[in-house]
């Protein structure tokens, strides 16, 4: 299928423009690469899901978050798909980390966070998701985040613009898939807290910022999403954070008119530090 569109697109423009032509290839191999990492994604939740509802082991890492044979087992099918798909783009995963002298270089890699929100995993409430982006010159240019336990798939291209679909089997296109936009739905703010991780700084935020807003809950890179598809307004994060948990999330509100910004209003970077640790940030559909 790519290689006929390929001979199309040459046909239509070989008497025009060059770099129609190549601009038209790029967009097929991206689109491509797309659907590679949304199958990537959905295979990993698929092997969640056979641990999910089960009496599993929990231990704990040194920064005492925890981990379950699920988050081993999701990593492991994508670096795997991941590294056979380009051996060249090196990864980093918060179960597969890379030393800072390794990285600091790096201009292209795939940052991932195979179970975000282990937590919400263990309470066994549905809202975990795998989460796989690319990065480019240190900013999120592609993010696909599945949602298992609601078959649900949420993905973003950089000037492409953010989707979701409803599936749980491997894609043989994305054709299906419907654009999401950022919406303000009402006069009442809707801001979402962290599930597991609420602290008295957001209450007293919120309080302070939007005494009458509407409090959405929810685990995970979900929140990203919910802004994203126009079902929330805003996201205030003063707890810790690391750059796998927000990259995918990051690119897919962007590119669904949104924004996340640090507290002093400064675009987040990636890979620019030795730690992985993200500022404090919000997270708006950029209406407010």
């Amino acid at each position: 299928m790519v290689i006929i569109k390929i001979v199309f697109s040459i046909k239509v423009y070989q008497n025009t423009n060059l770099g129609f032509i190549k601009v038209e290839i790029k967009m097929i191999e991206n689109k491509k690469l797309l659907l590679d990492i949304c199958n990537i994604a959905i295979l990993a939740g698929d092997e969640i899901l056979h641990f999910y509802n089960k009496d599993i082991e929990v231990t704990h890492k040194d920064d005492s978050s925890p981990l379950t044979k699920a988050d081993l087992a999701s990593n492991k099918i994508i670096i795997d798909l991941l590294s056979s798909l380009d051996s060249d783009i090196p990864i980093l995963s918060e179960e597969s980390l890379v030393d800072w002298n390794s990285r600091k270089n790096w201009n292209k890699y795939w940052l991932v966070d195979p179970l975000d929100g282990t937590k919400e995993f263990i309470k066994n409430n549905g809202e975990f998701t795998v989460n796989i982006a690319l990065i480019e010159n240190n900013n999120p240019i592609l993010g696909v985040i599945f949602v298992p336990a609601k078959s649900t798939l949420y993905f973003a291209q950089k000037e492409y613009g953010s989707f979701s679909l409803h599936t749980s089997v491997k894609l043989n296109s994305l054709d299906e898939a419907k654009k999401i936009t950022v919406t303000k739905q009402s006069n009442i703010v809707r801001v979402i807290g962290s599930r597991s991780h609420s602290n008295n700084i957001f209450t007293n935020w919120i309080n302070e910022k939007f005494p009458n807003a509407e409090i959405v809950q929810s685990g995970s890179s979900l929140k990203f999403c919910l802004i994203a598809k126009g079902e929330a307004d805003i996201y205030p994060r003063f707890g810790p954070t690391s750059e796998w948990d927000i990259a995918a999330g990051h690119i897919i509100l962007n590119e669904a008119g949104g924004k996340i910004l640090t507290l002093d209003n400064k675009e987040i970077i990636y890979n620019e530090k030795e730690s992985v640790l993200n500022p404090e940030f919000i997270a708006s559909n950029n209406t407010i």
